[in-house]
């Protein structure tokens, strides 16, 4: 991360080697850190996937209508996302904007409810607290729009993927 946040023109002069040859090696470094932001989000998901797993069992044991339980832990998971933006807000102000300001792609480092957090800011006052200008701080807002947007669609994935598995257990 040091490395790619260093100007490529330091960084050449540093280690004897051209701009291109250090654009090539930032880019590979990004790379890396991108795959490895992307294994962890994986990870994530299938965690939430295992856990859901686990609550719609438990659910499933206690209610009688197994097709309630589902839509009831959906709405506890998106609830329970919305429920925590009071605290997340200080986190605004402090390790957010850091990874903001300073990351070449911040909306894959940060938490979905980070990303939450960042929509929910007017543009005005995100660009200010940046320090950009609001054209980019829109564009900011819309990438972490988008990245929220996919991360919901693993989700649902998730769930339609439990659902089908439930299926199956109960055919035969």
């Amino acid at each position: 991360k040091v490395l790619i946040d260093v100007p490529r023109s330091d960084l050449a002069e540093e280690l004897a080697q051209s701009e291109t040859k250090i654009q090539v090696l930032q880019d590979t470094l990004q790379q890396v850190l991108d795959r490895r932001e992307e294994e962890r989000q994986s990870r994530q998901l299938l965690e939430l996937y295992l856990e859901a797993l686990k609550t719609e069992d438990s659910i499933l044991s206690k209610v009688a209508e197994p097709e309630a339980a589902p839509r009831e832990e959906m709405d506890v998971v998106d609830t329970g996302t919305s429920s925590t933006d009071t605290s997340a807000t200080t986190a605004l102000s402090n390790q957010v904007l850091a990874a903001l300001r300073e990351k070449p792609a911040p909306e894959l480092c940060l938490d979905s409810q980070d990303l939450e957090l960042v929509l929910k800011e007017d543009t005005a006052a995100l660009a200010s607290a940046l320090g950009w200008d609001r054209h980019k701080a829109g564009a900011l807002q819309e990438a972490c729009e988008q990245e929220l947007s996919k991360r919901l669609k693993q989700v649902q994935t998730l769930h339609s993927l439990r659902s089908m598995s439930k299926g199956k257990k109960t055919l035969p």
